[in-house]
């Protein structure tokens, strides 16, 4: 077990005070086996109502309105978790579902729903030729197929932060070579619907222990990360992340699953101001190892 201190905190200015419509935050984790939430702080400047819901998904999402205009909006969350991790994992699949292709249950279909459909146009089959391209023979061995989807975009594309809102779709990611972690996990998402496979979105956090001066450093730190859940009977959801080439990775901090990424914005929200008001934003990410003791202490 591992407890680490997570600093959210993201900034808007503005040229004139501005009034705000109700935003929508994805920044609470829910406790599980695997991760448990000690304590969230949600700080808001200016003061905001707070009302919590879960949605379709049962994420914790918190709707603020902000009852007073201002020039700054300032939202600073703060968590402080337990993350068990699995050492060395093992995917107890199916026996039924350990070659690839295999057949879900009608229940697994049925609950899967959309999450095996693709969601992107592919008019000229591009992006399924190119996850075809993985299986090397029919049958073959599932979780080799996968991993080797998931090195495919660590090795085969270059890492690049963007700042522009939203995620590329999976063919402009394909045919530029290159894309963010909210990219990179989309591909894989959408290649493996296109192979049969269910998949969702993941948001989240990612610890690097080389800030700690523990271990290499890894890719997509310093700031919201984003990876890729495949379901497989037996084994459950599999967190691939496409990124940093890694599977089940004890570092990945879940705040939010959802089927598409539009869904997983951690902050979203509006404003009515004149025109040029916008200056801009900021967001700082920090993902911090911690005594035990001292976090109970806190």
């Amino acid at each position: 077990m591992q407890t680490l201190t997570v600093r959210h905190v993201t900034h808007y200015s503005y040229a004139n005070p501005v009034v705000f419509h109700p935003h929508r935050l994805m920044l609470r984790p829910r406790d599980s086996h695997d991760l448990r939430l000690v304590s969230a702080e949600l700080a808001l400047s200016p003061h905001g109502e707070v009302r919590w819901l879960h949605d379709v998904f049962g994420n914790s999402v918190a709707i603020v309105d902000f009852p007073e205009p201002a020039d700054d909006l300032v939202i600073e969350s703060v968590l402080t978790l337990e993350r068990y991790g699995r050492g060395v994992p093992v995917f107890a699949i199916e026996e039924t579902a350990q070659v690839y292709p295999f057949v879900y249950s009608t229940d697994d279909r049925t609950d899967l729903g959309r999450m095996l459909e693709c969601h992107y146009p592919d008019p000229q089959g591009e992006l399924a030729a190119w996850a075809q391209g993985f299986v090397a023979t029919r049958p073959t061995d599932t979780m080799a197929l996968l991993t080797d989807l998931n090195n495919g975009i660590r090795n085969g594309f270059a890492y690049q932060v963007r700042y522009e809102q939203g995620t590329q779709p999976p063919l402009e990611t394909l045919r530029l070579g290159s894309g963010s972690c909210r990219d990179f996990a989309l591909l894989l998402i959408e290649a493996a619907r296109a192979l049969g496979f269910g998949a969702r979105f993941v948001t989240g956090y990612l610890y690097d222990p080389a800030l700690d001066g523990e271990t290499p450093a890894v890719i997509g730190a310093g700031a919201t990360h984003a990876w890729a859940d495949i379901y497989l009977p037996g084994a459950g959801w599999i967190e691939f992340d496409p990124t940093n080439g890694t599977i089940a990775a004890d570092n990945l901090i879940r705040v939010a699953v959802t089927r598409d990424p539009a869904q997983a914005v951690p902050v979203a929200g509006g404003f009515t101001g004149l025109l040029g008001d916008y200056l801009g934003m900021s967001v700082d990410v920090s993902v911090r190892a911690q005594d035990p003791e001292a976090a109970l202490a806190a």
